[in-house]
């Protein structure tokens, strides 16, 4: 059955800004995987939203203030001209046209919003647990649609009471973006949003502890704690590379030895642990969240214990006992397209059976 599919971007950033973290790459991976199959798939984006052949709406409007950066008992909000409600009053206004509506934003109004629509509404969680309210609008939805809400790994799935519920979706990528090398240059690499709950201090301090450069990619999300961070460790050799096109950075990321992954939250996936594997980049992270359910350790990479700086000092002094041909292997077993699109057509007939 082909499906016409409208995805609802997250309401905290642009498409193609870095400003939507994992959710950015989550969206495009998912919208190609299922053009493959003969989907049709538009995408609904704040302004200034870009996608390489996949055609999206952009919508005007304030933006919202990521969750992460909440407390649990932030009250809602929602800002004058909230994009996040002027893309929802868009697909509200269009619904006829689709059998089924994708959302991608961890926030409160679509959630509540999904009884309201005639076509039905799925939701990807992409974080876990953070707001009292949140917790208590998904429970709400579930009881309404039992099988609308999925999540990416089992880790993040148990931050909730409501865990046995969510349909686990994991990720897929299109390996063919990502280039194996076997033999590396001397260096490590971290890869993200810079800002406090990634924990890059850790990383920077584990590189100058280890005598080796470390590559930083990503969005600068905090430029304050980042100049902090540098001057923590005078003596760490650190290169901020930006945030790069996938074509760019995996050229930085395949000529690393490992990538360090240091979150001090429960992360719902890790997209970077997979686009490292896909290089043939081993991946050294702590045991936390949906990055210890990818990484095989003493296999793809190490899981160290969760804020130890000595464990990840550790991990890179064994690097050698790792085969970058096995890290490519893993990721194209379990993160093809394939592999996602196959998840994800499952879930919307579950979807679609209760609508």
């Amino acid at each position: 059955m082909i499906l016409r599919l409208l995805f609802v971007s997250t309401s905290v950033g642009p498409l193609g800004s870095g400003m939507g973290g994992g959710v950015e790459l989550t969206i495009n991976n998912l919208a190609h995987s299922l053009l493959l199959r003969g989907h049709q798939v538009q995408v609904v984006a704040p302004s200034g939203s870009k996608l390489f052949e996949v055609p999206v709406i952009n919508i005007e409007g304030q933006l919202q203030v990521s969750a992460q950066h909440q407390s649990r008992g932030t009250p809602i909000e929602l800002p004058g001209n909230s994009v996040l409600s002027n893309m929802w009053a868009y697909a509200h206004q269009v619904q006829a046209n689709f059998d089924l509506i994708v959302n991608f934003a961890y926030d409160w109004l679509p959630l509540y919003l999904t009884p309201f629509f005639r076509t039905p509404v799925a939701h990807l969680i992409s974080m876990g647990s953070l707001t009292d309210a949140m917790d208590q609008v998904i429970q709400r939805a579930l009881v309404q649609f039992p099988q609308c809400i999925a999540v990416h790994t089992y880790s993040q799935a148990q931050t909730f009471a409501f865990a046995e519920q969510c349909h686990i979706l994991g990720n897929g990528f299109d390996l063919s973006l990502y280039d194996f090398c076997a033999e590396p240059a001397a260096g490590l690499a971290w890869l993200g949003r810079i800002a406090p709950e990634k924990a890059l201090e850790d990383a920077v301090k584990a590189a100058e502890q280890s005598g080796l450069p470390l590559q930083v990619l990503g969005h600068l999300q905090d430029q304050d704690y980042f100049d902090q961070t540098l001057s923590q460790f005078p003596g760490a050799q650190v290169d901020y590379r930006g945030f790069l096109p996938t074509d760019q950075m995996q050229r930085i990321l395949r000529q690393c030895q490992a990538l360090l992954v240091t979150p001090r939250w429960v992360e719902a996936f890790g997209n970077v642990v997979i686009e490292a594997l896909a290089c043939g980049v081993p991946v050294i992270a702590y045991r936390r969240g949906g990055p210890a359910e990818i990484v095989r350790d003493g296999e793809t990479g190490w899981l160290v214990e969760p804020d130890s700086v000595e464990g990840l000092v550790d991990a890179i002094a064994n690097l050698s006992k790792i085969d970058r041909a096995a890290c490519r292997q893993q990721a194209e077993q379990d993160y093809s397209l394939t592999a996602l699109g196959d998840r994800a057509e499952q879930w919307f007939a579950k979807v679609l059976q209760q609508a």
